[in-house]
């Protein structure tokens, strides 16, 4: 059974599942979808076409869903798609896409988004990310699983961050970070492997290979592509392959100090 306290406004059409709460003066737009078990607080906005998974907890004065921050935007259909067990804290806004970049911004699954932070439109997330307080995306950044973001950190529009790197708090980012790296700084630039990181979660054996691979690639003084390149080609392990792939798709360029 879902409990709607009286005072929420679910317009006619919603879809709400199963076990869903939403609390006071919420507002939920006709085109919305609630999955089961998710709890959204007082004071919550969720706007647009905006789909949400089961299981995640919205805190109250968020804004989900509200038309993209873009003067190209000319209320074309949009979607805003957020998946599973993601936790979005207290103001934080998240826009859905626009027609110019797909028409729909995609978060995965048990992300935390905390306090204050801003998605912008046609952004995609993996799974299992942080952004802490104050991270600001701009639109069509997209960030592979379980990266972290320190707060007050803002990304730059068209930015891929890779899966299972890090960014410092307080660091002003406009290029790519590669999987597995740190970056920090204003403006941010590779200060080696995210270590910690990638204890918690990776094999002794492959964190050795990409810190090979490292090494290789940016304190060596060779020429970035041409090794990345060399190093796809030879190496048996597929985080370094993924690394290098990274590093030759990259369409904005790696921010690093040429030894």
């Amino acid at each position: 059974m879902s409990l709607i306290h009286p005072t929420a406004i679910i317009e006619d059409g919603a879809i709400i599942g199963d076990g869903v709460n939403i609390g006071a003066y919420s507002c939920i737009s006709a085109k919305a979808k609630i999955g089961d078990g998710t709890t959204i607080a007082s004071h919550v906005v969720i706007d647009g076409d905006t789909t949400i998974g089961k299981n995640n907890r919205i805190f109250s004065h968020a804004v989900v869903g509200s038309i993209p921050q873009d003067l190209k935007y000319k209320g074309e259909d949009v979607q805003l798609i957020i998946g599973d067990n993601n936790t979005i804290r207290e103001f934080t806004l998240i826009n859905p896409g626009t027609q110019g970049g797909g028409s729909i911004t995609k978060l995965g699954d048990g992300n935390l988004l905390m306090g204050y932070v801003h998605l912008g439109h046609d952004v995609i997330l993996g799974d299992g990310c942080i952004l802490a307080n104050g991270v600001t995306l701009a639109g069509h950044v997209e960030l592979g699983d379980h990266v972290v973001i320190g707060g007050l950190t803002p990304i730059h529009q068209f930015v891929h961050i890779g899966d299972y790197a890090m960014i410092g708090g307080a660091s002003a980012l406009a290029q790519d970070i590669p999987p597995y790296c740190l970056a920090e700084g204003n403006r941010a630039t590779l200060r080696g492997l995210n270590l910690t990181g990638l204890r918690r979660k990776i094999d002794r054996e492959d964190i050795n290979e990409l810190k090979s691979a490292y090494r290789q690639l940016f304190e060596q003084g060779n020429p970035l592509q041409e090794v990345a390149k060399s190093l796809y080609d030879t190496t048996n392990t597929d985080r370094v392959k993924e690394l290098c792939l990274f590093i030759m798709e990259s369409k904005r360029g790696i921010p690093f100090e040429r030894k």
